[in-house]
């Protein structure tokens, strides 16, 4: 697992592209997003990766802080995609 706010960002969101496209769907097609945090201290780190996957008109996101994620991941992130 990548170390870093950052770098599990850029992981999450790679994994995440992989599965709209091979779904037949892409990130182009996302609506909505809801971002898991370990840490909410980390939303601006995580914010900056998200703003370079995400497009104007981004997706409605929600984001919250958790008290722990699978495998002391720092951050987990979920969509819905338009197929």
């Amino acid at each position: 697992m990548p170390e870093g706010i950052a770098a599990q960002t850029e992981q999450s969101l790679c994994n995440l592209k992989a599965l709209l496209e091979a779904a037949g769907s892409s990130v182009d097609k996302v609506v909505k997003t809801t971002v898991f945090l370990a840490d909410i201290n980390d939303f601006a780190a995580m914010n900056e990766v998200y703003g370079k996957v995400f497009t104007a008109p981004f997706p409605t996101r929600s984001a919250f802080a958790v008290a722990a994620l699978p495998k002391g991941a720092l951050v987990e992130i979920e969509c819905i995609a338009l197929a």
